[in-house]
């Protein structure tokens, strides 16, 4: 059981470091994009769609991320019950209490998909009105 919830705290890390590759990743070939444009012969209208289908794919994989935190975070509360009925059961009741969704601020997830969705409404920020207002 501790090693079940052990690995959801885990695989939160592991979906954020993928999607910080991934933004990363999208970010520059985004900006690559921008720079690169006119020297390759690419049209205006085809470089500002191209930007913004880079940002429609960073907000998926957010998106992505965000629903894989969750669903984490939604495992890790069932393992929690079913640890707080064993060790209820079989050594002492009361010894752990059931976790309370009002502490959500005390919970790393809620400061990653914070973090997510905020990264990621920025990126639409500066995307449109740095880059894509840019591109004539």
């Amino acid at each position: 059981m501790l090693n079940q919830i052990h690995v959801v705290n885990e695989n939160v890390y592991r979906f954020f470091a993928i999607f910080q590759a991934l933004a990363t990743a999208m970010v520059t070939a985004a900006l690559g994009l921008f720079v690169g444009y006119s020297k390759w012969g690419i049209s205006a209208d085809t470089a500002r769609t191209g930007v913004r289908g880079v940002l429609v794919l960073t907000t998926a994989v957010a998106a992505f991320t965000v629903l894989m935190v969750v669903i984490g975070l939604l495992s890790w509360l069932d393992y929690r019950r079913e640890e707080c009925e064993l060790t209820e059961k079989f050594f002492a009741a009361g010894f752990r209490t059931l976790p309370r969704l009002r502490n959500f601020y005390r919970w790393y997830e809620t400061y990653i998909v914070f973090f997510i969705v905020a990264i990621t409404a920025v990126l639409w920020i500066l995307g449109e009105s740095t880059l894509v207002a840019r591109i004539r």
